[in-house]
């Protein structure tokens, strides 16, 4: 068995950003950002999205950070280890338990990505003119549905068997650059569309006619949930940082990444739609409604419009399936190592133990339409803003403000002042518990 004293790290800082930023960029960024800002007031949603990065997203995932490095253990191990003799723990297990259960039905979309890639590569889409239809014949396809879910969750499983450095690492220092990459090729694509202005002008124009009451509760909503607040990874990966990994540098590198992302993806689907779509309104309302019908219905309708279309089509399922990989992969990381290091089962049977409880639920997804909902509901609406709630909490007011000022400082090696750390609290204190709190519910409401 290995010694689990000897704990990895992350062997540059490039690959810290890389995984970090991997973790906090999936498909939440390509369908869930645009739906809401379509939804609320285009431009306006962004600058207050952005807000809410600033004010309660990157000092969160600061704290995930920091309990993740004092500790140097998973995420139910850093909790217990950081306050012993308490029931803090159960806040570390909520994230594993969260992580494990977005797998559950996050692997089947994921399949349904790779469906997609074949398809466009094959010519497939280029022929279809039902998409709906299409789309529906794969979800009732219930072998093939489940065949391409295994197919993902096991090439997550090859890189978290490759280990920390030789797989968590290097995949992200190759798979976010090329993420990038596929992007910009879009983007660029796009916004030379005829007609394509009408989109941009949507997306960066403000438009007070169609702010919501609730864009600021949607804005803080969105930002949890892209950056990966409460379910683990953060916590997990800043357990693999170094002494030298600067917390709030990172937390602000990855933020600004996970949000260029989602803006840029916003610059592939709103020109595109307005450029290729006669019905601006009907347009909307699609974007608006977002999820899966999105990604698998009105856009594949739109590339297939575009000449080249079998071109585009790949490109952007390639990019749907790469942004997925760097997400699963960090929450089938948060799962594995609490197994490994709490149970000291070896890590690679704690890989494949994972991969085979994530298939069963997949499974069941797969079958239950109404499970798959439950698993997502559940997670998104229940147990990310519980988590996200205790972990400003515990670093609030558990931990020891030395250990914290310490953490953020690196030993003194950064100079930060008082008054950065007094605001830093204040917010973990008072106004993101509270912010929380509103979103839950909220939430529960809608």
């Amino acid at each position: 068995m290995e010694n689990l004293k000897k704990r990895a790290t992350f062997a540059s800082k490039i690959g810290v950003v890389a995984a970090a930023a991997g973790s906090a960029i999936g498909l939440g960024n390509i369908w869930r950002f645009p739906s809401q800002t379509a939804d609320s007031g285009g431009a306006i949603f962004i600058l207050v999205y952005i807000g809410c990065i600033l004010f309660f997203g990157i000092p969160l995932m600061v704290s995930e950070f920091l309990v993740g490095r004092a500790s140097r253990a998973n995420t139910a191990g850093a909790y217990h280890k950081l306050a012993p003799g308490t029931q803090w723990k159960w806040v570390g297990r909520l994230g594993v338990l969260t992580g494990f259960v977005i797998m559950g039905f996050y692997m089947v979309v994921c399949g349904w990505t790779l469906v997609y890639f074949f398809q466009s590569l094959s010519g497939h889409l280029s022929g279809v003119t039902d998409f709906t239809a299409n789309f529906t014949a794969l979800q009732d396809n219930h072998v093939k549905q489940i065949g391409w879910m295994i197919v993902f969750t096991f090439l997550t499983t090859f890189f978290i068997l490759s280990g920390v450095k030789k797989g968590i690492e290097r995949s992200a220092k190759i798979l976010m650059p090329l993420l990038f990459l596929l992007l910009v090729i879009l983007a660029i694509r796009a916004i030379t569309l005829d007609g394509a202005v009408e989109g941009l002008n949507f997306l960066f124009k403000p438009d007070l006619a169609h702010v919501k009451p609730t864009v600021f509760l949607d804005a803080m909503g969105q930002s949890f949930f892209s950056l990966s607040i409460g379910m683990g990874c953060m916590v997990t990966y800043g357990s693999y940082f170094n002494d030298k990994t600067p917390l709030v540098k990172t937390s602000v590198q990855v933020s600004v990444l996970d949000t260029l992302v989602a803006v840029l993806a916003g610059m592939v689907i709103f020109p595109a739609a307005f450029a290729l779509t006669a019905n601006h309104g009907t347009i909307v309302d699609s974007l608006v409604a977002g999820g899966p019908g999105l990604l698998f219905i009105t856009l594949p309708e739109l590339f297939n419009q575009m000449p080249g279309s079998m071109i585009w089509s790949a490109l952007f399922f390639c990019l749907l399936a790469l942004a997925a990989l760097t997400s699963t992969i960090s929450l089938m990381e948060v799962v594995t190592v609490y197994i490994h290091e709490e149970y000291r089962i070896p890590r690679r049977s704690s890989t494949l133990l994972v991969a085979v409880g994530v298939i069963v639920l997949g499974v069941i997804s797969s079958f239950s339409p109404s499970f798959f909902n439950f698993l997502d509901v559940s997670s998104a609406k229940f147990m990310l803003p519980i988590g996200g709630f205790f972990i400003s909490l515990f670093v609030g007011w558990r931990l020891d403000r030395q250990l914290v000022y310490a953490q953020l400082t690196n030993e003194g090696a950064l100079k930060f002042g008082v008054g950065f750390l007094k605001t830093y609290i204040f917010l973990l204190r008072y106004v993101a518990p509270i912010a929380i709190l509103a979103i839950f519910i909220y939430g529960l409401a809608a």
